[in-house]
């Protein structure tokens, strides 16, 4: 039996995976704009050399700067992500877990969805141009791989733990899949493969 959404429990949970995803949103956006004030677009710093650099980048893709030229369908994916996510609040529970994966989750894609619908070209002048085709800004760099932000850490080690969540069968209410027994053949069956 599930619990109501009014059992002190559930509130705690679904506050507390909204407080996760505040405080993802507000970390990953007050880093853009200390990004944007401080370097000038491909500049970097060095941070700790030779593993970590920040790079000012402009992102009109996915990862990797994959799919440059449909920038709206990843706001329309990562739209329906966060509808998903903050709809599936509600089904909070006992597992913390979840509720850190969830709020992660939401948190992250909330960041990138804000750069999507607010940052040029969608907005330029105060006005919309391309709505939902504004460029994610990116900074984090680490030698042969991606440059990426605060938001893409949180979506994946967000999607990282809700998929071992559900590998290890943890449900959102902390309990745990009932493992299925093994079906053994009968004796009848057995005959009947010889």
């Amino acid at each position: 039996m599930s619990e109501s959404p009014k059992t002190p429990r559930r509130r705690a949970a679904i506050l507390l995976a909204g407080g996760i995803a505040a405080l993802a949103f507000v970390l990953d956006q007050t880093t853009k704009v200390w990004v944007e004030t401080t370097m000038t677009l491909g500049q970097q710093i060095d941070v700790l050399p030779p593993v970590l650099y920040w790079r000012y980048h402009l992102n009109p893709g996915a990862a990797f700067s994959m799919g440059t030229d449909h920038t709206w369908i990843f706001t329309l994916i990562q739209a329906a992500v966060l509808v998903f996510a903050l709809v599936t609040f509600r089904k909070l529970g006992g597992s913390w877990l979840w509720v850190l994966g969830l709020g992660g989750l939401a948190g992250g894609v909330a960041g990138n969805l804000t750069d999507r619908l607010f940052r040029a070209p969608s907005l330029v002048d105060g006005s919309f141009v391309s709505f939902g085709q504004g460029h994610v800004v990116d900074f984090i760099s680490v030698p042969q791989f991606a440059i990426f932000n605060i938001a893409d850490s949180f979506i994946v080690c967000s999607i990282i733990l809700l998929c071992a969540l559900m590998v290890f069968g943890i449900n959102m209410d902390g309990s745990r899949e009932a493992k299925k027994p093994k079906k053994t053949m009968n004796q009848d069956e057995a005959n009947t493969h010889d």
